[in-house]
This record gives structure tokens, sequence and C-alpha cells, in this order.
């Protein structure tokens, strides 16, 4: 296995970078796909300023600060990309970015509303096999996982796989992260995945490229088959399809202390920094 990287700038930009490419992918899918949706994405400053729709979590910016100083015009620029739509301001932002930006959102109305940890791992680079003993599945031998890469025929059965994981978390969500899901697996540098056990899709998660950076994201599992080891076999698989394109980093958020965090852990993530999520309303 390759060292760890250091958490300093030039990782931050990295991670930052491939999660803004991933979520500008995102939003060139929903454009080609929904022509009348308005959905868009712009670079301000270095930073990436997309618009999926009101109120998705894909509009938002990322690396705000980490590549220039955005000045007070860039900022008003980036508000006004969102404003002009109608939509909410959100900045993620890294703490490589410096400490001077934060006062500086705060006084432009801003606010922070969300944590996230950054979290990467090196990947092996011969794609042959997993670099940690916790990456083995764990599940009974008298089920075996079975995970495979969703071409364009199982499109449909990632995106219903991946709506009836979160089928049991609030009305209306399955339906939401079905249609998140469809976009997500036509979106350039994404491949999508999905488990079974004794044939029956059980989880699904994907994995996004951009720049070596392999981002793992939109993990879910039917509840009937949780505990089961579907996750830890999508994780190793993801993991091998990483690194046998090439990627040699790994990264994934979490919410700090959650039990995806310490799963992420577990299997050799560490953390890089926590990021803040700085809002500021339409009106």
């Amino acid at each position: 296995m390759t060292e760890y990287a250091l958490a300093d700038l030039a990782l931050a930009r990295r991670l930052e970078r491939a999660e803004g490419s991933a979520n500008a992918a995102f939003v060139e899918a929903r454009a080609r796909t929904q022509p009348g949706s308005g959905a868009c994405w712009r670079e301000i400053a270095g930073a990436y300023a997309m618009f999926d729709h009101i109120g998705s979590h894909v509009t938002q910016t990322f690396g705000l600060g980490l590549f220039a100083e955005a000045t007070d015009d860039d900022l008003a620029a980036l508000e006004g990309f969102f404003l002009e739509r109608g939509a909410d301001v959100f900045h993620e932002v890294s703490p490589l970015a410096g400490l001077e930006l934060l006062p500086r959102l705060s006084a432009r109305g801003f606010r922070p509303i969300e944590l996230t940890s950054v979290m990467h791992r090196p990947l092996v680079l011969d794609g042959t096999r997993a670099t940690h003993a916790s990456e083995r599945p764990t599940s009974d031998v008298r089920t075996p996982v079975h995970v495979h890469a969703a071409g364009p025929d199982d499109s449909e059965i990632f995106a219903d796989t991946s709506a009836r994981g979160w089928s049991s978390e609030g009305d209306g969500l399955a339906d939401f992260v079905r249609g998140y899901a469809a976009i997500t697996s036509a979106a350039r540098g994404v491949q999508a995945f999905v488990a079974e056990i004794d044939g029956e899709p059980v989880a699904a998660g994907a994995l996004a490229m951009h720049g070596g950076v392999a981002i793992f994201a939109g993990a879910s599992t039917v509840p009937a088959f949780r505990g089961r080891g579907a996750q830890a076999a999508l994780l190793v698989a993801r993991l091998r399809a990483a690194a046998d394109a090439g990627c040699d980093l790994a990264m994934m958020g979490a919410l700090p202390g959650s039990a995806s965090q310490r799963n992420a852990e577990r299997a050799g993530f560490r953390i890089a920094y926590t990021r803040i999520k700085w809002a500021r309303t339409a009106s």
C-alpha cells in the first residue's frame, strides 16, 4: 500500500476539485437528460458553483478559497449565480482555505449549518486485492453477497435498489432518491454498483472517478437485508474497481462521529479535515 497523503493544502485541493468535478458532472447529466431543468455550473475564483434545482444538495459550491483568494466581487458573483435562480446560497468550505474567509462569510449573512468529515486513503494500484482485512465481506457464507457493476441495462435496477434502501427514512424520500440515482448513473465518470443476495438486489452504491481520485457515495441497503455484509462487499468491489482504473486516492464524506465515519475508519480511511457548510437564504 502506498503512504497516506499529508493532510495539507495540496491534498485539500485535490479532494475538493475531485468532488466538485463529480458534482459538476451530475449537473451536466441533469441538463443533458432534462433539458428544461436549467441545471448548469460555473467556475468563479477557482470555486465550482453549480445549480441542479432549488432544494437540491448539489446546488452549492466546492473549493471556495482553496485555489484563489475570493475578492468581495467574486463572492458577490457567486451569490448572484444562485440568487438569480431563486436558490439559497451554500458554500462547502475546507479549513485549508484559511481562517480569514470565515468572518467574511459571516459578515455577508452566512451561517454554519453542517459539518462533514472529509476522509481519504490510498489505493492498491494492482487492483487485485483489498488492502485491509477490514475490507473483506462479512456476510454469512450460506448467503454470499455478489456485487456487479451496473451497466446501461441495469440503471433502473440501480435506481430502484437505491430508493428501496431509503424507503424507511420518510415519505417521499424514496422517489427523490430514485430520481437522483438515475441521474447519478448517467453522469460522466460514474460507475454504479449493485449487490445481490440469492439473486435479489439488496444494496447499491456509486463510484465517481476524477483526477485519479475515487469518490464513494450514494450507498444504501434495503432495510430487510441490513447487517448481512452488503455494504462491506460494495466497498471492496468499488475499491478494486477504482484501483483497476488507475486511481491512487479514495475519498468519502461522513457526519462527524457517525456510524458511517466509524465504518470508513475501519476500512482504512483517515480524516483529512472537517468541512463547514455555510448557508445564506435567498430571501
